[in-house]
């Protein structure tokens, strides 16, 4: 652990606002591999931006090809994995940005870790959970990667050789199994303005 260090203090969150006009958000999206996470967040971070709201994706994947790529699959490192994304969103949020991210975080003492990060500097954070049967993500598999896990190739993959435990109180709940991914992003939408963010 660090020693020797100070925290600097500079603007309040309360001053970027003012200077932004605009309130920081994380919006985190939670799921199976091929719930369609990363296609609805990238419709929404289009949506918000085409409408004059700073916002930017963090996206499972993309996140593992720079800041994570130090991490495998292991219980262990997906912790760390949503550790590290949890404090990056943490600061996206504080810089007035609505943040949105889309990871399989699929162990629920994670997401309540990320959530708590964010309460403990009164930043909104809201979870939701991208939901799929199984078998629909099985049969989608844009990558391939049930086919592997299913043969033994990949080890330690969600929801075939290891768990996903569904988020049980998420304050967005979509069923993407039969809708586009425009209403799915509208689902969003339509809470982000019911709740004054937008």
């Amino acid at each position: 652990m660090a020693t020797n260090i100070t925290w600097h203090e500079n603007l309040t969150h309360q001053e970027r606002e003012a200077l932004t006009k605009q309130k920081g958000l994380t919006i985190w999206l939670t799921g199976l591999s091929a719930s369609g996470k990363s296609t609805i967040a990238c419709a929404l971070e289009q949506y918000l931006l085409k409408h004059g709201h700073n916002s930017y994706r963090l996206d499972g994947d993309n996140i593992r090809f720079g800041l994570n790529k130090d991490l495998g699959f292991s219980e262990a490192d997906r912790n760390e994995n949503i550790r590290r994304i949890s404090e990056v969103a943490k600061l996206f949020n504080d810089s007035c940005c609505f943040t949105i991210t889309s990871f399989i975080s699929p162990y629920r003492n994670d997401r309540r870790t990320a959530r708590e990060l964010h309460a403990k500097d009164n930043l909104p954070f809201i979870e939701v959970y991208i939901d799929v049967p199984i078998e629909v993500a099985e049969k989608r598999d844009p990558k391939g990667l049930y086919k592997k896990a299913r043969d033994g190739i990949i080890k330690e993959f969600t929801g075939i050789s290891a768990p996903y435990e569904a988020p049980e109180k998420a304050e967005i709940h979509i069923v993407n199994d039969n809708i586009t991914i425009e209403q799915a992003a509208e689902q969003i939408v339509e809470y982000l303005r019911a709740h004054q963010y937008i």
